[in-house]
């Protein structure tokens, strides 16, 4: 441990994604774990957070004072939920610390109130923060501009475990938004989500969206582009939840050097 080390708080730290951001910052070079938070009824309070990610002892217990970590950290990792991540960007703001949001199912309120927290905090906000995911999105928006509406249809796919509660994911929307750029339209105004009955033929111009759920599956992305006699497929299959933390804790180190403001993926990435 150096006194170098960025200094990271990890919120939602019991969750899934929580125990994985803990484990992979204990692995990091020049990171590491400030504090670990949970919300003020959780039972893993008072808790080592090394313990509760299987490390064994670490020194770092769960708490529910997320201002009182962030004034002394120098970045947040939050994979949580809408409206914790709303509260978590006005704290990071007040403490002017870096705020990596992976969280998904914002609504456009969300979004904005995030954004407004960009003013004082270095955000990097992304619907998932892997690399392979990232450059999925960069190829669709390359392959949706080259292959336009009059002949090829886009339909993007994506699949999860069976408790995932937003749909579609934060990834397939990164994605259809990719789809949308290099079409020059707004996904909002051309994204069918939902197909069900006598649908008749499919609008011209329209980017698809099929959701599915089941088991274990940790994120299946595809996106399909449909022509006539011929299908052109893109696909990332995330096998590990670490990709995620990993990215996350990449996007932290290069926040840290950054001016306030808001940033994605594709800006820590270079692919910008």
């Amino acid at each position: 441990m150096s006194e170098t080390d960025m200094k990271l708080v990890v919120v939602g730290a019991a969750g899934r994604m929580g125990q994985t951001l803990i484990r992979i910052v204990h692995q990091t070079a020049g990171v590491r774990l400030h504090a670990a938070i949970e919300r003020s009824n959780s039972p893993f309070l008072g808790r080592d957070a090394g313990e509760l990610a299987g490390l064994g002892p670490i020194g770092v217990p769960v708490t529910d004072k997320p201002l009182e970590a962030f004034v002394e950290a120098e970045g947040v990792l939050d994979f949580t939920a809408p409206a914790a991540s709303v509260e978590f960007a006005g704290l990071a703001a007040q403490a002017r610390i870096v705020h990596i949001v992976g969280t998904t199912g914002c609504s456009a309120d969300d979004e904005a109130k995030i954004r407004a927290a960009a003013r004082h905090a270095r955000v990097v906000k992304s619907g998932n923060m892997s690399l392979g995911v990232n450059l999925l999105g960069v190829l669709t928006e390359k392959a949706a501009r080259a292959l336009g509406p009059a002949d090829w249809d886009i339909e993007v796919v994506e699949m999860h475990h069976k408790h995932k509660v937003d749909a579609p994911s934060g990834t397939a929307l990164l994605i259809g938004e990719a789809a949308a750029k290099g079409r020059g339209i707004d996904l909002a105004d051309h994204s069918v989500r939902v197909r069900d009955g006598h649908t008749g033929p499919r609008p011209q111009g329209t980017i698809g969206f099929a959701t599915l759920r089941g088991g274990s599956v940790i994120g299946e992305h595809s996106v399909i582009l449909a022509g006539e006699g011929e299908l052109v497929t893109l696909s990332h299959s995330a096998t590990d939840r670490s990709i995620f933390a990993r990215g996350a804790v990449t996007a932290a180190l290069w926040a840290r050097s950054q001016k306030p403001g808001f940033y994605s993926m594709l800006d820590v990435l270079g692919l910008n």
